[in-house]
C-alpha cells in the first residue's frame, strides 16, 4: 500500500477532507480533485448571505471606505477567520455585495409581482441604499459590462427590439438607447429627486409619486416585462 500511495500526486496545500480516494485497475491511487474541497455545514449559505446583507447595512451607514474583513467580523460578532472562511479578502467581499445589488435591482423586472409593485421594489431599493447606487452607477460609468451590473440587458434590449419590430416602428427607435433611458429613469431618477429637488420628502412619498408617473409614462408596461 505505501508504494501505491507513492504514486499518488498531490496539490501543495490541498486538505484531502472527507476525499473519495479510488483505486483504479492499474493499481494506482486517483481521486477526484473537485471531492477534495472542504465539506461546508448546512449554515454556510445562511451565513454567508448574512454577511453579505450586514457589510450593505455598513456600507448603507457609513459607506464603502468604512467596510473591511475587520470592520465585518466585529459588526458580526465573529472572528476574522469565520469571514475570511467565507470572503478571502476585501476585495472578494465588495465583488459580492455589487453583485447582490444588482441581483436587487434585477429581480424587479422579474413578472412574479404587479408591475406597480415592481417598480415600487426599485424605487424603495435605490432610496434605501443610495451608496450602493453610487458604487452601481461608477461600475456603469467605468467597469463596461452592463450585463454584470444588469443580468437582464440581453433580454430586455431584444424585448424593446421585439416590441418596436411588432408596432412597425416608424421612427426607428433605437432598443439599446431606450433601455439606457429607462433605467436611468428607475434607478437615478428617485435619488436625484430626493437630494437636489425635494430633499425633506419622506422616501414613501417619492416612491407613490414616482410609481404613478413611471406607470403612466409606460403604458404597455414593457420595462416591467409585461407584454
Amino acid at each position: 500500500m505505501d508504494g501505491l500511495a507513492q504514486k499518488v500526486q498531490f496539490l501543495p496545500g490541498t486538505l484531502l477532507v472527507g476525499t473519495r480516494i479510488n483505486v483504479v485497475r492499474s493499481g494506482v491511487l486517483s481521486f477526484d480533485p473537485k471531492e477534495a474541497l472542504p465539506k461546508r455545514n448546512r449554515g454556510y449559505e445562511a451565513t454567508h448571505r448574512k454577511m453579505i446583507e450586514t457589510a450593505v447595512k455598513l456600507i448603507s451607514d457609513k459607506g464603502v471606505e468604512a467596510v473591511s474583513i475587520a470592520a465585518l467580523a466585529r459588526a458580526m460578532a465573529v472572528n476574522r477567520t469565520t469571514v475570511y472562511y467565507h470572503f478571502d479578502s476585501r476585495e472578494k467581499l465588495i465583488e459580492e455585495v455589487k453583485a447582490w445589488s444588482s441581483q436587487q435591482l434585477a429581480s424587479a423586472f422579474e413578472p412574479v409581482k404587479p408591475p406597480q409593485d415592481r417598480a415600487e421594489h426599485i424605487f424603495r431599493f435605490v432610496l434605501e441604499n443610495p451608496e450602493l447606487l453610487r458604487m452601481w452607477v461608477d461600475d456603469a460609468l467605468n467597469d463596461g459590462d452592463i450585463r454584470r451590473l444588469y443580468p437582464h440587458w440581453d433580454k430586455m434590449v431584444e424585448g424593446m427590439r421585439e416590441k418596436f419590430s411588432l408596432e412597425g416602428d416608424p421612427d426607428g427607435i433605437d432598443p439599446e438607447v431606450f433601455s439606457i433611458n429607462l433605467l436611468t429613469m428607475a434607478f437615478i431618477g428617485p435619488s436625484i429627486f430626493k437630494s437636489s429637488v425635494c430633499p425633506d420628502a419622506d422616501n414613501e412619498l417619492v416612491i407613490q409619486r414616482f410609481r404613478k408617473e413611471t406607470m403612466r409614462m409606460l403604458e404597455n408596461r414593457s420595462f416591467f416585462g409585461e407584454e
